[in-house]
């Protein structure tokens, strides 16, 4: 194989690789305006992760645990050092009392932890985030207070939704998260929740509006995609000429 096609099948395997891909585990989806989650800021649809339908071990921190949850990782996406990323969170929760669930947004670099974009965490009284016994919030949040609204009428809930166990159940409403990007590097971002102590009265996370620099991720290819298309377009077009040449010097 000629150099240049190596490189074109290395810039390929960049953009294929599962280890990059979008990945769902547990229950994942998309919805509209439901009970208690209303439309998100600027949007009409949002996407969602819920204990219902979890799986074993699906959407904890390492070191927390939990019991049985969800979780989803965006596609890689390029970012910049001094690149703004932002999107809006709503968790749901039908557990109180003891049962604190929870729910969180890592964002990963080459599929390492890089930062906590939230935490949030049942709690009776006072903020849900950064939760309690959670990593401390790496982002900004906008409302800074973050307090848990009564009502849990939600469809993502299941058979739960309207259901409430104990002091703390509820939802936060629609926070924004805002994170300045340290270093250059192929980020994803990892949602995540989970039951805690039990499997009973689900919880969930409803997320919306994820954008770099204001342009939602995924939209367009970010500038280093670009740089690498072209690349290995000319690489491969070099490559199919060399070819020709050496075909028409053989005849």
């Amino acid at each position: 194989m000629s150099k240049s096609l190596a490189f074109v099948g290395l810039v390929l395997a960049s953009w294929t690789s599962p280890a990059f891909s979008q990945t769902c585990t547990g229950d994942c989806g998309t919805s509209g305006p439901s009970g208690v989650v209303t439309a998100p800021p600027g949007g009409t649809s949002y996407q969602y992760v819920s204990t219902a339908n979890g799986v074993s071990g699906a959407g904890q921190i390492a070191g927390v645990g939990g019991t049985s949850g969800s979780e989803y990782v965006t596609a890689a996406f390029g970012a910049a050092a001094g690149d703004v990323l932002n999107f809006n969170f709503n968790f749901v929760t039908s557990d109180g009392g003891d049962y604190a669930d929870y729910a969180f947004a890592e964002l990963l670099v080459g599929g390492t932890h890089a930062a906590w974009l939230f935490t949030a965490r049942t709690q009776p009284t006072g903020n849900t985030s950064p939760g309690f016994g959670l990593p401390d919030n790496d982002a900004t949040l906008t409302p800074a207070s973050t307090p848990i609204n009564a009502g849990t009428d939600w469809a993502a809930l299941g058979s739960d939704s309207g259901d409430c166990y104990g002091d703390g159940c509820g939802n936060t409403g629609w926070i924004n998260s805002l994170y300045t990007i340290g270093s250059a590097g192929s980020y994803q971002i990892r949602f995540g929740v989970t039951n805690w102590s039990d499997n009973s009265y689900d919880s969930g996370l409803a997320f919306a509006g994820l954008e770099l620099n204001d342009t939602p991720i995924g939209a367009v290819p970010e500038p280093a995609t670009w740089v690498m298309m072209l690349i290995g377009f000319g690489g491969a077009g070099m490559a199919l000429r060399s070819q020709r040449r050496k075909k028409l010097a053989l005849a």
